[in-house]
């Protein structure tokens, strides 16, 4: 006589045996197990496809304009400099020629020398003039955000129309200086006409449009300095002289370096104030490299040698920009 299992002799799993045989399992269940496993691995593998594109996928526009706009030019360039080459028609291989004629040449210095004289006498005011102001609007004054924004509008404005306004400003005949300076009983000044004050206008046209630029940087790194620095100097009986000797400039000096270099690189580059503004004259006393350049390429027609002149600047830009990458990484590494 056949005996049913009981309730507790059931098996663990809660399934009932037939003839003492447990069921197996079905191939169903292994099979749709099977299935999702393969479609969970198919997402899987398209998901880091797609991970590993999608990067590619933004860079790459921007790798297209730089290759077409900016390595493309730098390399062509660099073999333009090694040849004999006009504004139209071919080129012959001369090797470094161009290279030593440059070195030799009395105006390529002049050049290098007023490119000096540009620049030595726009960062440091810029930046100097640009932290004054920061200071002065680091304080809570009436309309402080409206004063900001004024000084910071030459920065926006294009440098054609600065030069266009300075033009205006400080011509011989109808100038508004010129016009003060008589007024007050002093003899009218050769502003862009005199090779010894050409410069100067040119300079005080830069350095109007730059000072925003050194203002908003200098006020960004103040209002992150701690306040209770100052407090606590200001308890100890510091006056406002010691604790900007003692904390602020020290705090300040990271970005006091990027500025310069990045002013210096500004000032390396500046061609459109001084092309409007003098055209390189009078004579040669306003001609700096960038200008150089142009006027060796498009009015002279020798294209190899201002490319030659070109390498040798994209060489000290590219000295300064790791220069700046390496202050900015050192100021990283102090914040």
């Amino acid at each position: 006589m056949t005996s049913v299992p009981t309730r507790s002799e059931a098996p663990a799993d809660g399934r009932i045996s037939v003839g003492g045989r447990r069921p197996s399992r079905g191939r169903g269940a292994g099979a749709v197990g099977g299935t999702g496993g393969a479609g969970r691995s198919g997402r899987s593998g398209r998901s880091r496809r797609e991970s590993r594109v999608a990067p590619w996928a933004f860079v790459t526009p921007s790798l297209v304009l730089f290759s077409v706009f900016a390595f493309a030019p730098i390399l062509a360039s660099v073999v333009l400099s090694f040849e004999n080459v006009q504004v139209f028609g071919g080129g012959t291989f001369v090797g470094l020629q161009n290279y030593q004629t440059m070195l030799t040449t009395p105006l390529f210095w002049e050049a290098v020398k007023n490119t000096l004289i540009f620049t030595v006498g726009t960062v440091p005011t810029s930046a100097a003039l640009g932290l004054l102001l920061a200071i002065m609007l680091n304080r809570k004054l009436p309309g402080r955000g409206i004063i900001r924004s004024l000084y910071f509008l030459p920065m926006v404005v294009s440098g054609v129309a600065v030069s266009l306004v300075f033009i205006w400003m400080f011509d011989s005949n109808d100038g508004v200086v010129d016009a003060f300076l008589q007024a007050i009983g002093l003899p009218r000044i050769g502003w862009l006409t005199s090779p010894d004050w050409a410069m100067v206008t040119v300079i005080l046209a830069v350095v109007w449009g730059r000072i925003g630029f050194c203002m908003v940087t200098y006020l960004a790194a103040l209002q992150g300095i701690n306040p209770s620095l100052l407090e606590a100097a200001q308890i100890d009986g510091a006056g406002s002289w010691r604790r900007f000797t003692g904390i602020t400039w020290p705090l300040l000096n990271p970005t006091t370096y990027m500025l310069i270099v990045l002013n210096v690189v500004f000032s390396l580059q500046a061609f459109d104030v001084i092309y409007v503004m003098t055209g390189g004259g009078p004579g040669f006393s306003t001609t700096v490299l960038i200008q150089y350049i142009f006027r060796s390429a498009f009015t002279n027609g020798q294209m190899g040698y201002a490319s030659a002149i070109g390498v040798f600047l994209v060489v000290v830009l590219l000295l300064l920009t790791l220069l700046r990458n390496r202050i900015a990484k050192r100021t990283e590494e102090e914040s």
